[in-house]
């Protein structure tokens, strides 16, 4: 797959979807290879996609490799008075690894990995243009699993600094954050019914205490 079908499948998918996201609004999707990460101009926002699936095609030894550590940073903004929206696009390259050649390819991408990646960040412009709740992101968003280990000397956004984690680190840590905040609620919860039981079963001996005091009270008043 070409660098410009890969382009025009963004745009596509993109356009499709923001139509029916934000029908009163007008987004553009630009394609900028010198987008560098945390950089913004006022205004703007990022969201940085770092598990997606795409496919390096080296045009040197015509070596072709899978990753699932291929790293895309969106810049985006909303102008809300005149309704128009813009996205500002990277995919970082990889090195080819057989060959060493300093060239850095650009990576294709399955369509299907496309809806995906788009699906998040709409989720993210939802969140951070408009203030909305996004809803869930797609944490599988590769469809084939990783050849190997990702080699970062190889990688052009190890290089300007990102950091890598691949989906199922990810997962096992929310995993065990999720695990850790309902042990948290449930031990929260058992406090909270322990204390409640204990209160009314006070409240309740109090009562009765006083009944058995009345009764008493009356009977000794009734044979004097």
């Amino acid at each position: 797959m070409s660098t410009s079908l890969t382009t025009c499948e963004w745009k596509k998918v993109f356009y499709e979807k923001m139509e029916i996201a934000k029908p009163a609004d007008s987004w553009e999707l630009i394609i900028d290879p010198n987008l560098k990460p945390n950089e913004l101009a006022p205004g703007w926002k990022q969201y940085l996609e770092q598990h997606a699936s795409g496919r390096f095609h080296c045009s040197w030894c015509w070596h072709t490799w899978q990753s699932a550590s291929v790293v895309i940073l969106f810049h985006m903004y909303l102008d809300r008075t005149q309704r128009m929206g813009s996205v500002r696009m990277r995919v970082f390259k990889q090195l080819c690894y057989q060959c060493g050649t300093a060239r850095l390819d650009e990576s294709s991408m399955l369509e299907e990995n496309i809806e995906g990646l788009v699906d998040n960040l709409i989720t993210s412009l939802r969140e951070q243009c408009y203030d909305e709740d996004g809803g869930q992101y797609r944490i599988h968003v590769a469809s084939r699993p990783d050849s190997g280990s990702h080699r970062s000397e190889f990688c052009e956004a190890c290089q300007e600094g990102i950091v890598h984690w691949k989906p199922s680190e990810k997962l096992l840590e929310e995993e065990a954050t999720y695990t850790s905040d309902a042990s948290k609620l449930k031990a929260q919860g058992g406090l909270s019914y322990n204390f409640f039981s204990l209160r009314w079963g006070l409240l309740w001996g109090s009562l009765c205490l006083l009944i058995v005091y009345f009764q008493f009270s009356f009977r000794g008043s009734a044979f004097l």
